[in-house]
């Protein structure tokens, strides 16, 4: 089963590979994987809520410990999802709210940072977002987007050299070199932010590709549970990239 690939890290070739083939019971449907991602989504909504609602309501350190609870947190849930996808019926909705804990706190600070340039800043973000979202999902619906072998190396070369570039520029940061066009909002700062967008946005058609084939495949059951998070990593990348990109936007005016 070969066709498994994609440029989330959380959807990979050998997971489905290795539970295709420890089917017992149900099998994973396309149906299951969207409703599960549905809740995923109110997990996030929540969690997110809660820590906006801290933050307006002047509890900033306590937001601070639940961003960095979320950062942390989330990411551990994410690469215990990705080892042992047979947990994530249960890390999975945990990963939704840490992930909301980080996104509330994070939108909160943007929303009062750009209050005076873009009092519209978030709720652009959260559209756009969406939107992004459902019209990848049409694009693929109606195949006019393809997920063809070429355009999956493409994108997950692009997904990975994004990844390489974003870890140097870290490491690069802690040892005091700047590079100044990762945070201003020059014309090659904007020019990457709008790149960086449109792969994660085409890295929806790979997610959706791959939950197709595995429910075409007969994955087992708690794999709906797994391609919802999958599509979940990939939404919050998108959110904080438009999210730089708008900021960016602001900063121009």
């Amino acid at each position: 089963m070969a066709l498994f690939q994609s440029g989330n890290p959380t959807l990979s070739q050998k997971i489905f590979n290795r539970t295709a083939q420890d089917i017992s019971g149900e099998v994973m449907t396309v149906r299951g994987s969207i409703n599960k991602f549905g809740f995923l989504l109110f997990m996030v909504i929540g969690g997110a809520a809660y820590t906006w609602h801290l933050y307006y309501s002047f509890a900033q350190q306590t937001m601070t410990t639940f961003l960095w609870i979320g950062l942390i947190g989330g990411l551990i849930a994410a690469i215990a999802i990705s080892f042992k996808p047979t947990w994530s019926p249960y890390l999975a909705p945990a990963y939704g709210l840490l992930e909301g804990f980080f996104l509330g706190a994070i939108s909160a600070i943007f929303n009062d940072a750009f209050q005076a340039k873009y009092p519209g800043l978030i709720m652009q973000a959260v559209g756009l977002t969406f939107g992004v979202a459902i019209a990848m999902f049409l694009l693929y619906n109606f195949r006019v987007i393809k997920a063809t072998e070429r355009f999956k190396s493409v994108i997950i070369s692009a997904t990975v050299g994004i990844g390489i570039f974003y870890l140097i520029s870290m490491v690069l940061r802690m040892f005091g070199i700047d590079m100044p066009f990762m945070y201003d909002s020059s014309a090659l700062g904007i020019g990457i932010s709008l790149f960086v967008v449109a792969i994660a946005a085409l890295n929806l058609i790979l997610d959706f590709d791959m939950i197709e084939r595995g429910a075409e495949a007969g994955a087992p059951k708690y794999m709906e549970w797994y391609g919802a998070f999958g599509l979940l990593v990939t939404i919050v990348w998108l959110y904080i990239e438009i999210l730089k990109l708008l900021s960016r936007f602001a900063n121009r005016k």
